[in-house]
């Protein structure tokens, strides 16, 4: 990580609110006052009191020490109103360096402002913000109380200088050296954080057709190892840590231990036993709390500052062009078409009678399906029969959210029923492993998902030996022939963010009619398209000798399948268009809200 923008930053913001970070400054001198005189006033109350058998004397100088830190935690208070004076500027500016650059960016690539990134990055502000603050008032306490303890020391006896200064000075020198170490450390568990949260997010956002394509085990083992990766550089840094620790025993601890064990050369030097007693005062009372307190903040919060504000620099001041595949998070890594594509065969050394069966052609068959998504309530789909030749063209019409995604979920295998049985070719669809699954059928979403790459890489996903005359048959069908104009061809490359619902729809429509699958499920896959360019789609589809089920966005799908299922709640009417214009209300009804001039196919 290059930290020379952090630190121009941050030295920016003390150069430019020097005033504040001035009167910050003077607040804390009154804040170490306890630390300036905690151990002048032991020795004073031991020396000149109880040592002297004078208890009161001796009570007097501790009376004096209790006001000192009366006094010393007026100015923490004082101090602690002040940091808001430094802190909320430094938020204020980071936080308007985000919103600049992210929506200076959006303009530049004419895109919509991405109010995501916005989002997380405002969050990594408010750590920042946090880090910031604890940071300046750790290191400003931690400066002003060491000067105060070796004023304090160097006033007892010059002597007790030689056990508190070296070991100090070994402690920050080794802690200091390891902080460059640490910091890469720390920016290794951000990335992985985030390398954490981009695959998850991707995951999440194309769950459907990783089921789909069955990629489950695919997706769960890139998962996991970014989980992996992120818990290593975790247990990295918790390594490396571990100097912060020893910085602390040298600087804190080891005074202590000089200072006893050196206790009879200082009294034969003629160092009073209340000196002594002052100067473990001054050491366990001052410097310990303070070193501890710099170690901690500059060890911890320090470097998710330097990380943070880097982090935001470089998200905030990057270069306007097409995001990196794993720069953005939710923006999928273009996958390689190995990752869902197992072999067409079993290995040769398998058995034949071993061997997962394999569906003999696209014929469905429901028998009491029942689904419901939870056991306290109604199923969506209640004992349902269905069966359907190979090559049968089925609409699935019915009101808006009565069941028809869920109906096609299981019928691709998605979902599994809480009882009756779902075949594909004569196999139970559940039993298909995922590998012949994604060959035997193909399910497109409303939902379109396509990855940044090209559009050769999107369109031929799931049938990546696909030839250029194999492309351009299947886009001439599909009618995807001007966006694949518009784009520049199949070398194009291909930003998700830049094509709208219906354009995303048709890459997703040609993929699909490419592979030879024997099932087809359109998932309101084109209610993003017109009703020609839809009609089209659905034709081309029909044309070819796998089974096809249509989900239908509009009523017209339903004049052009050979079947038609109307679902009304867990009823379901199955049957031809001329049959159910004839016994079904509820079709009629459908019917007679279509416009039939909007359908129109044209020559």
């Amino acid at each position: 990580m290059n930290a020379a923008g952090p630190r121009r930053l941050l030295r920016s913001t003390v150069r430019t609110r020097r005033r504040e970070f001035e009167r910050l400054t003077g607040w804390s001198l009154v804040q170490a006052v306890p630390a300036l005189l905690s151990g002048w006033l032991v020795a004073r109350a031991v020396d000149d009191g109880f040592l002297a058998d004078r208890t009161v004397v001796g009570f007097g100088w501790l009376g004096l020490l209790a006001c000192a830190v009366l006094i010393g935690a007026w100015g923490t208070r004082q101090a602690t109103l002040r940091l808001s004076e430094v802190v909320e500027p430094f938020r204020d500016e980071l936080a308007a360096l985000v919103t600049t650059g992210t929506l200076r960016g959006s303009a530049r690539l004419e895109r919509p402002a991405d109010t995501a990134g916005v989002a997380r990055l405002t969050e990594q502000v408010e750590v920042a913000r946090e880090s910031y603050g604890a940071v300046v008032m750790f290191a400003q306490t931690f400066a002003v109380t060491v000067v105060s303890v070796l004023l304090g020391l160097a006033a007892l006896d010059p002597a007790l200088l030689l056990f508190v200064m070296p070991p100090l000075a070994a402690g920050l020198a080794v802690f200091l050296l390891a902080l460059r170490a640490l910091a890469a450390r720390q920016r290794a568990v951000v990335l992985a954080d985030e390398a954490v949260t981009e695959h998850v997010s991707t995951a999440v956002g194309g769950l459907r057709d990783v089921t789909a394509c069955g990629a489950e085990g695919v997706v769960r083992g890139r998962t996991g190892a970014r989980i992996e990766a992120a818990a290593a550089a975790s247990r990295a840094l918790a390594r490396l840590a571990a100097l912060r620790t020893l910085a602390l025993a040298l600087g804190g601890w080891l005074p202590v231990v000089l200072i006893l064990a050196g206790a009879p050369w200082l009294i034969r030097g003629g160092v009073t036993a209340g000196a002594i007693l002052g100067a473990l005062t001054y050491v366990s009372q001052g410097l310990q709390p303070a070193l501890q307190g710099f170690v901690t903040a500059v060890g911890g919060s320090g470097l998710w500052l330097l990380v943070t504000v880097g982090r935001i620099l470089e998200t905030a001041t990057a270069a306007p062009t097409r995001a990196p595949e794993t720069a953005t998070v939710g923006r999928a890594r273009r996958p390689r078409p190995e990752d869902h594509v197992v072999p067409s065969h079993p290995p040769d050394d398998q058995p034949a009678a071993d061997r997962p069966p394999a569906p003999h052609d696209g014929g469905i068959e429901l028998c009491g399906v029942t689904f419901g998504y939870a056991r306290s309530a109604d199923p969506v789909v209640r004992k349902l029969d269905l069966t359907l030749a190979p090559g049968t063209h089925l609409a699935v019409v019915g009101p808006s959210g009565v069941g028809k995604s869920t109906l096609a979920s299981l019928i691709a295998g998605v979902l599994e029923p809480q009882a009756g049985r779902v075949r594909l070719g004569g196999v139970p669809v559940r039993s298909l492993e995922p590998g012949r699954l994604s060959r035997s059928r193909v399910l497109i979403p409303q939902e379109a998902y396509v990855f940044s790459g090209t559009l050769r890489e999107n369109l031929a996903y799931l049938h990546p030996t696909a030839t250029p005359y194999d492309l351009d048959t299947a886009v001439d069908a599909i009618g995807a022939g001007p966006l694949t104009e518009r784009l520049g061809g199949y070398d194009a490359s291909v930003d998700p963010a830049l094509l709208s619902a219906g354009e995303r729809q048709l890459i997703a429509l040609v993929r699909a009619w490419l592979p030879a699958a024997s099932l087809v499920v359109l998932d309101e896959a084109t209610c993003h398209l017109d009703p020609a360019a839809e009609a089209v789609a659905e034709q081309a589809f029909a044309a070819r000798p796998a089974t096809l089920v249509v989900c239908a966005h509009r009523i017209s799908s339903a004049l052009r399948a050979d079947l038609v299922l109307v679902m009304d709640g867990p009823r379901c009417r199955v049957g031809t268009h001329d049959r159910l214009l004839t016994d079904c209300a509820l079709y009629r009804d459908l019917i007679g809200h279509w416009d039939h001039s909007a359908t129109k196919t044209p020559p």
